[in-house]
């Protein structure tokens, strides 16, 4: 059983459980926004590589191939 997200889940659902997961920890100083466009995505996964842990870069791992599939 893998510990990854269904292949289904897009940029924006990753962007959503970022803020839901990692608020506090690792995005305390990035705004929510409503509706993110992929460059959003990719600034909040880069934050989550920085200030994050092992499970915030795994995240960021998929946020970045989510934005680089909706291309």
């Amino acid at each position: 059983m893998s510990s990854e997200s269904p292949q289904s889940e897009d940029y924006a659902a990753l962007y959503r459980r970022a803020f839901r997961d990692y608020r506090t920890r690792a995005l305390w100083n990035k705004r929510e926004l409503e509706t993110p466009m992929p460059e959003d995505a990719l600034v909040i996964a880069r934050a989550l590589r920085i200030e994050g842990d092992r499970s915030a870069r795994q995240l960021a791992e998929q946020i970045e191939r989510a934005c680089r599939a909706s291309d």
